[in-house]
């Protein structure tokens, strides 16, 4: 007679799952206590950022020029969503760690496993669990913008929503992370320790390798602050996103291959290696995919449209050799300033570093500080990184004539003198207390119905007979 276990699995409901998971994140002293500690982090962040943005804003009102520096998504947004990444890195992982750790020590992991659901089924309804959690942690953060719109403050809906999606993908990330530490390890301080390793080891490694060329480059974009860098700079990029989601998978992956007790180390070695091929792979595909689109209302990170629809249509290969070091601040001006803009825009471009690695032995190249272009089988020299010259340089080796200037293109700025004292009240005492009111709520037992406990009695009954 073959086993029913199959049928059981295809007909396990997911509603029971999702619920227990919930109730398991949510009845910790984690979650509510990173809430209570993010409400004055981002409060002081949001109120500190609006006094600047005021005091800027009051040498702009009165020029047009300085008003169009002045833009809510650099001033607010990103400082107040600062604070709240600070807190996920240092905070988070604690809260996820909850999700799987806290049945590793009771031992109620081994009840679990027999239920009717696979490990990945399991893997992921923690996961959504976790997902949960980041939204009720980003309330503070959120209620931000809410305070910020109800002064007056200018939102841009796609620059905020793509800043909200790096946030969100960030946070899922680092729970993962939490999630495959508290399965590899035995304990829920061991996990904590290895994903607070991860994520404080991350900080380090974009600190000391970042800028640098070469592997220490390939090393740098494995640091956990670079997934937020596009994303807080405007730019909605497909790469970067699938990536993510890759390595969210991966580390769920790496969760579910030693989620059973039973398995033997070696089964589990093997599963995880194969997790680590996988997601290297997906990784690497990912980074060949250069479709970036650039959601700032100011168009910081693009052209103009009209110079972008006439680079566009420049099909030969444009190769750029850059005698700069990377270290240099005149390398990164014009790599932000232009060459992450054409790689946007041009068809076949590729970018070469021909120059000294440290600016001690730059004093021996008479090149050093040089950028060659060439387009076809034309070449030219500039040692300018502003795109005023750098434009007129590519169209002149493309035989095309600059494109005319269009009207209405210039972002108006957004100045705004407010008062953020009132919001002090709401972030250190209105919204702590209504956080420490649902957490009483929370910690209350269920009420059980006498009759549904009867039914049930009645059915486990019938059941066993």
């Amino acid at each position: 007679m073959r086993s029913p276990e199959p049928l059981r699995i295809a007909r396990a409901p997911l509603r029971p799952l999702l619920a227990k998971e919930m109730r398991e994140i949510t009845s910790g002293r984690a979650l509510w206590i990173m809430l209570l500690l993010l409400c004055p982090l981002v409060g002081f962040s949001f109120v500190q950022a609006v006094w600047l943005y005021g005091d800027a804003s009051g040498g702009a009102q009165g020029s047009p020029v300085l008003a169009r520096s002045l833009s809510s998504f650099d001033g607010i947004l990103v400082p107040s969503f600062g604070a709240f990444y600070v807190g996920v890195t240092l905070l988070f992982p604690f809260v996820a760690i909850r999700a799987l750790g806290q049945e590793k020590e009771t031992g109620a992991l081994r009840l679990l496993v027999q239920m009717p659901y696979p490990a990945p089924v399991l893997i992921g309804g923690k996961l959504a669990a976790i997902a949960a959690a980041w939204v009720m942690c980003s309330v503070p953060a959120l209620s931000s913008l809410a305070v910020w719109s109800l002064l007056g403050g200018h939102l841009a809906p796609a620059e905020t929503l793509n800043l909200l999606l790096g946030h969100l993908l960030y946070g899922l990330l680092v729970g993962a992370i939490a999630l495959a530490a508290a399965a590899v390890t035995e304990s829920a301080a061991t996990a904590a320790i290895v994903a607070l390793a991860v994520t404080i080891g991350s900080w380090a490694l974009d600190f000391t390798l970042a800028g640098r060329p070469g592997i220490f480059a390939w090393i740098a974009l494995a640091s956990l602050t670079q997934t937020l860098h596009a994303f807080e700079q405007g730019v909605l990029s497909a790469g970067l996103v699938l990536g993510i989601a890759a390595a969210i998978a991966g580390f769920a992956a790496l969760a579910a291959a030693w989620l059973p007790p039973g398995v033997t180390l070696r089964a589990k070695l093997v599963r995880s290696l194969a997790c680590v091929i996988a997601t290297a792979v997906l990784l690497g595909a990912a980074g060949q995919i250069r479709l970036a689109v650039d959601v700032t209302e100011d168009r910081r990170n693009s052209f103009s449209r009209a110079d972008e629809r006439l680079l566009a249509t420049l099909h030969q290969p444009l190769t750029v050799t850059i005698h700069l070091a990377p270290e240099d601040p005149r390398y990164v001006d014009v790599q932000r300033a232009v060459f992450s803009k054409l790689a946007r825009v041009l068809p076949d471009l590729t970018i070469r570093i021909a120059a000294p690695h440290s600016f001690a032995a730059s004093g021996s190249d008479e090149r050093y500080g040089e950028i060659e272009y060439s387009y076809g089988t034309r070449r030219d020299v500039s040692r300018s990184t502003s795109p005023r010259e750098i434009l007129p340089l590519i169209y002149g080796l493309a035989g095309v004539p600059p494109p005319a200037a269009a009207p209405g293109d210039d972002f108006p700025g957004y100045p705004l003198i407010a008062d953020g004292a009132a919001a002090l009240a709401w972030f250190f005492a209105v919204m702590p207390l209504a956080i420490a009111l649902a957490w009483s709520l929370v910690r209350r037992p269920p009420r059980i119905d006498p009759a549904f406990t009867r039914q049930s009695s009645k059915e486990e009954s019938h059941a066993i007979q």
